[in-house]
């Protein structure tokens, strides 16, 4: 999905609307994009993909260990996959439990798909004042399409799928790519992640990042901003990032 991607270094203030932080939209920034993640992040699914995980693998006749939750979260389905087949001795395919996991996903979300709080309202307002916005995920293209019907895919400027590129979360490969599709330099754009693997792949790219945990615990560092909720964001904290010596 790609459209129109407004000129970076031009944030104009949506009609009416108030600025964030009492902040001019134009001033005291060199915040050029922001990238989001999805899964844990905007939409709150990443439980839904363990419960996919345990159903599908109790219907080949395993169960699955709770520990290996905190493996497979945050990572790419080929990782998380074929970590689960080594781990349980069952068989099947990685091509065929990638086709089993997905086609349970979107049953799940097609009953219920709850954003996180705070969603809706900062990417309403990311668009509002013209940011340069992409959804990031590992997930595969089939799941980002499902799930913009609910985000609203008029928030982003471009997406970028864990099925298109070679190499996916923990690389840097797709914050790289998004941040040079919106014209945006790396080192300039502001990345939202609930993962360890999203925030390693972020921090690999040269970004400044936001840590929202969503499973397991992520220690503040350099250039990392943990924060408990969305709710914590807006567009005033995303462009104070750029200018806040760490």
């Amino acid at each position: 999905m790609t459209s129109t991607v407004p000129a970076l270094g031009t944030l104009p203030q949506a009609p009416g609307a108030a600025r964030p932080g009492g902040i001019p939209a134009t001033e005291g920034s060199t915040l050029q994009a922001v990238l989001l993640d999805m899964d844990g992040t905007l939409v709150d699914t990443e439980g839904f993909w363990w419960d996919v995980e345990r159903e599908v693998f109790a219907s080949l006749g395993h169960t699955l260990d709770d520990s290996w939750r905190h493996v497979v979260v945050g990572g790419p389905m080929t990782r998380s996959a074929g970590f689960l087949i080594e781990a349980t001795g069952a068989d099947i395919t990685l091509a065929e439990l990638t086709v089993l996991l997905n086609d349970g996903f979107e049953q799940r979300i097609d009953r219920d798909l709850p954003l996180m709080p705070g969603a809706t309202r900062l990417l309403t307002e990311l668009s509002a004042y013209g940011i340069p916005t992409a959804l990031v995920s590992a997930s595969h293209r089939r799941i980002i399409d499902r799930v913009l019907t609910s985000l609203g895919p008029h928030h982003f400027a471009l997406t970028v799928a864990g099925d298109e590129v070679e190499r996916t979360k923990p690389f840097p490969d797709p914050y790289l790519l998004a941040a040079a599709g919106l014209g945006a330099e790396a080192a300039r754009c502001a990345v939202v992640e609930d993962t360890a693997t999203g925030v390693a792949a972020a921090e690999a790219a040269g970004c400044h990042v936001v840590a929202v945990p969503s499973v397991a615990p992520i220690a503040p560092a350099a250039r990392r901003t943990v924060v408990t909720s969305l709710e914590e964001i807006d567009l005033a904290f995303l462009r104070g990032l750029m200018t806040e010596r760490r």
